[in-house]
Order: C-alpha cells, then structure tokens, then sequence
C-alpha cells in the first residue's frame, strides 16, 4: 500500500511540472526550436506518464497476487478446518447410526417377539379349540352310545315281549292245526282225493318237525338293517328277521307248486285257498323274529303262485327241478320290497 501511495506522489509532480511548462509557453513567442523542444518535453512527459503507469500496474500486480494468494491460504485454511471439524464429527455421526441401527434391531427384535407370541397364543387357542372339539366329539359319541345302547336294550325288551306273544300266539295256532287237519283228512277221504291227503299229511308231519325244532331255539338280538312296506304301515326287520321273511315265500311257493300239482293229479278244481297248507301258513317258521300272522302273509304270497305254476303245468313265477320249487329272484324282491338302510 506504501508504494502505491508514492507512486501516485510521483505522478503527480510530473503531471503539476509539464502543467507548468505548458503555462510558461503560453505565455510567451513560440518559437521553432521552443516547438520542438516542447515536443521533446512532451514526449518524454508522456513516456514518463507511461512508466509511471507501468510501475503502478507493477506495484499493484504483486499486491492483487498476494490478496489471491492469502483468499487462497484463508480458503484453505477454512477447508482444513471444516475437513478437522468433519474428522471430529463422524465418530458421533456413527455413535448416532450405531443407536440408531441398534433402536432398529430392538425394535425389530420387539415385533419378532410380538409376532412369536401371537403365533404362540393363536396356535394354544388352536389347540383349546381343538381339545374342545374333541372333547364335544367324545361326549356327542358317548351320548349316542347311550343313546343306542338305551334303545337296544328297549328293543330287546319289546323284542322279547313279542316272542313271547309269538309264542303264546304258535302255541294257539298249534291247538287250530290239530283240529283243522282231523277235519280235512275226513273230507278228502270223503272227496276221493288220495294225492292232496299223501300231500297233506307230509305237510303236518313237517308241522311237527317245526315244532319239536322250536322248542331248542333260542333268541339272538341284531340292529334293524331293512324297512319294508305292507298295507301301509312300515316295518323295521334285522338280518335274522329279513332271512326268515324270503324263507317264507319260497316255501310257500315250493308248497304250493306241491299242492297245485296234487289237485291236478286228482282231476279237482283248481282252488289253491281249499289248501290245508294254504289255511295254516306256518310251514318253516323257525323262530319267533317275525310276528306270525307276517309270516303267514308272506308264505300265502309264495305258495298262490306256486300253486298257479304246478297246477298249469308252467312255471311262470319261478322254476322246479329235484323235487323243490323255487321263486325268480325279481319276484321275490317284487313280494317282499325290502330296502336297506
């Protein structure tokens, strides 16, 4: 700054002295050599004016490199400053992201633990609910078998009411046949029709193996398995029961083709209700499973149509071969009905 002020004295005693000299020409006769020596001066007050400028822009050239040069040192200076500030602060830049990242992982840790705990209590509900299920399952399952027990033990109950019923009810029919078949021998001697009486009295002798075979029966209990239909009322019949049931009309059946066939043999009128076999309708009743008088309906079924076949000399219901008759399969079904549960 020092040498900008001096060079800025100097300019101006130069420029005050050629301001002096050019006064002093004015004011007096120009002459040629004055002329040229006033050019002389001032061209060399302008060379002067030039150098002096020179020097100025010399003396302030250093001064502006050195203000870059300190703006730089200062920039710098700032820089390192800033870069030591920056040195000094990421260790609590990552003090600050170690807390944080471990904020994440508890809290993270917190919703797995949740989750855990969730997934514990809904699979314990599961289970209780599960439990209780079962648990419903095996008291509905005990209910139903006491259930079932209770209306097995009332069906054997009634079951054997019945049999004794049927029994009491065999035993009357027993005292009808005796009285029956005296009767009937009597008018078909009278009738002359010797094959229906051979036929008759093979019928009552079977009557007896009926009964003498009753008397060691004994009575064995089954679930119903079959429902049938007759005369508008429904029936519910076990195995044991369904058995005797077909039995029935294929003995009828088999017996009647017996007694149509001995009518015919005695040139008589075909009339398969004049049947001693027809009237009683106990032949093979075996057990006391099904009321008589179902029994008795059933056989009557079979042995109409047995007696239709052996009296025409056809088997149009079933077929006869070896001495026994028996009914067609579609037949029996179609007599019967029987549906299964």
């Amino acid at each position: 700054m020092r040498s900008i002020k001096l060079s800025q004295k100097s300019m101006a005693l130069v420029i005050g002295g050629a301001l002096l000299l050019g006064t002093s020409v004015q004011g007096s006769t120009i002459m040629p050599q004055d002329q040229n020596s006033q050019r002389k001066q001032e061209k060399a007050a302008r060379k002067q004016e030039k150098q002096a400028q020179r020097q100025q822009q010399q003396q302030q050239a250093p001064s502006t490199q050195q203000d870059q040069q300190q703006q730089q040192k200062a920039a710098r200076k700032a820089q390192k400053q800033q870069e030591q500030q920056q040195q000094q602060q990421p260790p609590q830049n990552q003090d600050n992201r170690r807390l944080q990242q471990q904020q994440q992982e508890q809290q993270q840790q917190n919703q797995d633990s949740l989750r855990r705990r969730q997934n514990q209590q809904q699979t314990e509900e599961s289970r209780r609910l599960e439990q209780q299920r079962l648990t419903q399952q095996s008291l509905e399952r005990s209910r139903q078998q006491y259930s079932e027990q209770q209306r097995l033990a009332q069906e054997r109950r009634w079951n054997e009411h019945d049999r004794d019923q049927r029994l009491s009810q065999y035993r009357q029919q027993q005292q009808w046949q005796e009285r029956l078949d005296r009767q009937r021998r009597t008018d078909l001697e009278r009738q002359r029709r010797l094959a229906q009486l051979r036929y008759q009295q093979l019928y009552y002798e079977r009557l007896r193996q009926d009964q003498l075979r009753l008397q060691s029966w004994r009575y064995a209990y089954s679930a119903p398995q079959y429902r049938y239909l007759r005369g508008g009322r429904s029936y519910e019949v076990n195995q044991y029961q369904a058995d005797q049931l077909r039995q029935a009309v294929n003995l009828g059946y088999d017996q009647g083709i017996r007694a149509g066939q001995s009518d015919r043999q005695d040139r008589w009128r075909s009339n398969y209700q004049d049947s001693f076999a027809y009237q009683d309708a106990t032949y093979g009743y075996s057990g006391y499973y099904v009321d008589l008088n179902d029994y008795r309906y059933y056989f009557r079924e079979g042995f109409r149509r047995g007696y239709e076949d052996g009296y025409n000399g056809r088997y149009q219901y079933g077929s006869y071969s070896n001495g026994t008759g028996s009914l067609l399969g579609n037949v029996l079904r179609g007599i019967l009905n029987l549906q299964a549960y």
